[in-house]
């Protein structure tokens, strides 16, 4: 039976999908002709699909004189149901005295269809008929007039149903329950609940099966309107989960804010297991009524539903819920405290900036350390004062996250906040924790040159480790006047700050620190500046805007200058991308040495690649050597691919 019904469903779903096609491709031919030709192809011998074809203009296009000649084809299993697509679209009588009549000459499944359409036209004229056939031995023909007399509705109907729905056998019972109650959804539409009530309760105390007593247990709640609150209530209260779950649907749509109170207080009493799944209930009622429950919730409750209540206010975006959550930082409970930060956190708007910065003076403790922390988060300005004084205090976890959302709130302006805390700052973690606001502060502010002119000042007075953090500040500024401060920083007495510079200097990220890496590469003694200034030259070439020739130049110098293995390891790395002749032969006399062979043969093979089309000659010696001198496979099979790629080239 459920399978009739789904087709049905199709069958409108494409009807209105016909209506559009064929209202798309409509022509200057007038909706009359259009029939007509229609009328014509269903009372000629066309093929099958032609006449489903002019059905389905009927069904766009058709009126009364359509009915003769769609009538007919009720009786054809293959036009059936394409005749009744029309004959449930044409307005008028014509059509549902068509399918009345079919009713005493059709058996089986197209008696069935047409008990269906009949159905859906609701045709009241159809509701004795439809009444003799609930007796019918076949059972989807019962069936199937079960729903369609539910379709139809009203008190004739009506009495029908009931009179039939515990006579009726099992396997009809239940389509006979179904029409009750869409008979019953017709009383409620026409406000006449009193008999709507009546219906459900009769399917509630018949025998049949539980869906449709879950159905109508629902309908007779919303039928009693404020008067089926008790019945609400037994429904939540019913260990059957059936039951229990169609109350909680239903708690949803009850209206009234008796209903919501109702609900409020059942909550209160509600086993623990049961609460969470009622308060979302009744959190998802249209009722102003609801937001005060919630937050008293949220303030008092179990912590599973303080825990939902956080959630749902968040979701709703209510304003009023900030002092709550606000509160609820100061809840003894990790999670619940977490709960609301992060609530706070994901709510958006001046006022809850407001609400925050004016929470600040007024709390101390793991309390002032969340709302300092959510001050950073949320980027407020307004907070600033209170969080300067959050950054020097005595609570090291306060003091941290102080300085922290410093960085995370601060303009140009501020900045000389920051600078003070590092230069008053007692410990290396505070030192640590002061750089990395800086740092996040002069990452996110766009003026860099402003940046620069604040903190370059603050450098001669600076204690050295004040001095230090300074200088990695700098390098994340990286203007002209930032690179040349730690340039000079380079001839310092102090070996901790000398040190910074060259770290400072290999990290730039802008290829003007270049000649000044050089220079320490070149003339430094200290074996660790050595390497990062080379690190720091072959990373910076690859950015600097040199030409091939230059490039290969800095290189040259580079490996004249150092025979370590790593120095060289780190040179060929650059050298591989230098697409130049000059740059091959800088790297076929290290393809002999054992500490840096496989280095060398795969920077010569890259180098080889790329030059194939402008030095091919040079590019297959080049690989003709190592495919024959390489002591790894792997290497030796790249050379015959770049190899063969010269051969393709040729």
């Amino acid at each position: 039976m459920q399978l009739k019904l789904q087709r049905f469903g199709w069958c409108v779903g494409f009807l209105a999908l016909a209506t559009i096609a064929l209202a798309a491709a409509d022509s200057p031919t007038s909706s009359t002709e259009k029939a007509r030709q229609a009328i014509s192809t269903l009372q000629s011998n066309a093929p099958g699909e032609e006449k489903a074809m002019a059905c389905k203009r009927l069904a766009v296009y058709g009126h009364a004189e359509a009915v003769p000649a769609l009538a007919p084809l009720l009786a054809d299993e293959k036009l059936a149901s394409w005749s009744r697509i029309a004959l449930e679209a044409i307005p008028g009588s014509a059509a549902n005295k068509a399918l009345r009549e079919a009713l005493t000459k059709l058996q089986g499944k197209l008696l069935v269809g047409v008990i269906n359409s009949i159905g859906v036209r609701r045709d009241p004229k159809a509701v004795n008929a439809l009444t003799s056939k609930l007796k019918a031995t076949d059972p989807e023909v019962a069936s199937a007039a079960a729903v369609a007399l539910g379709h139809i509705g009203g008190d004739k109907a009506a009495k029908a149903l009931t009179k039939s729905l515990n006579q009726a056998p099992v396997g009809t019972r239940s389509a006979v329950a179904q029409g009750c109650i869409l008979c019953a959804e017709g009383f409620l539409a026409e406000r006449k609940q009193a008999k709507a009530a009546k219906l459900y309760d009769t399917v509630r105390k018949a025998d049949v099966p539980k869906q449709r007593i879950l159905e109508a247990t629902r309908g007779a709640i919303l039928a009693r309107q404020l008067d089926g609150v008790p019945l609400l209530l037994e429904a939540l209260r019913s260990p059957d989960k059936g039951v229990s779950s169609i109350g909680l649907r239903t708690a949803r749509e009850l209206p009234g804010r008796p209903v919501t109170e109702a609900l409020a207080a059942e909550l209160a009493s509600t086993p623990p297991d049961r609460a969470g799944p009622l308060f979302l209930a009744l959190t998802d009622r249209d009722d102003p009524a609801v937001l005060p429950v919630v937050l008293a919730t949220a303030r008092n409750g179990a912590k599973p539903l303080r825990l939902l209540a956080i959630e749902v206010m968040v979701r709703g975006g209510n304003l009023a819920c900030v002092p709550v959550l606000l509160d609820t930082l100061a809840d003894n409970d990790a999670e619940l405290a977490k709960a609301a930060k992060a609530g706070l956190a994901g709510l958006w708007g001046k006022e809850v900036d407001e609400q925050l910065t004016a929470r600040l003076p007024q709390v101390s403790g793991n309390p002032r350390r969340l709302v300092v922390e959510l001050a950073g988060q949320r980027h407020v300005a307004a907070a600033v004062p209170e969080l300067i004084k959050a950054a020097s205090d005595a609570d090291p976890a306060i003091r941290a996250a102080g300085i922290k959302a410093l960085g995370e709130t601060v303009g140009t302006a501020e900045l000389g906040a920051l600078t003070d805390l590092l230069a008053q700052a007692k410990s290396a973690d505070d030192v640590a924790a002061v750089q990395a606001a800086l740092e996040s502060a002069c990452t996110r502010i766009p003026d860099k040159a402003a940046c620069a002119d604040k903190l370059l000042p603050s450098l001669a007075a600076s204690p050295i480790p004040a001095k230090c953090a300074l200088f990695h500040v700098l390098g994340v500024v990286s203007t002209a006047n930032a690179l040349a401060a730690v340039q000079s920083a380079l001839d310092s007495p102090e070996p901790a700050v000398r040190d910074t510079a060259v770290r400072v200097l290999a990290d730039w990220s802008e290829a003007p620190a270049l000649p000044a890496l050089f220079e320490v590469f070149r003339t430094t003694t200290d074996e660790t500046h050595r390497f990062l200034a080379l690190r720091g030259c072959v990373r910076l070439l690859e950015l600097s805007g040199q030409s091939r020739p230059e490039k290969v130049k800095a290189y040259g110098e580079m490996m004249t200058r150092t025979e370590r293995s790593d120095d060289r390891k780190a040179i060929l790395s650059g050298l591989a991308n230098v697409a130049d002749p000059a740059a091959l032969k800088l790297v076929e006399p290290l393809l002999a040495d054992a500490q840096v062979q496989a280095e060398a043969e795969l920077a010569a093979l890259t180098i080889a690649a790329s030059i194939a089309d402008s030095a091919p000659a040079e590019a297959k010696a080049a690989a003709t050597r190592i495919q024959t001198e390489s002591k790894n496979q792997a290497t030796r099979d790249r050379a015959a691919k770049v190899l063969g790629q010269l051969e393709k080239g040729r």
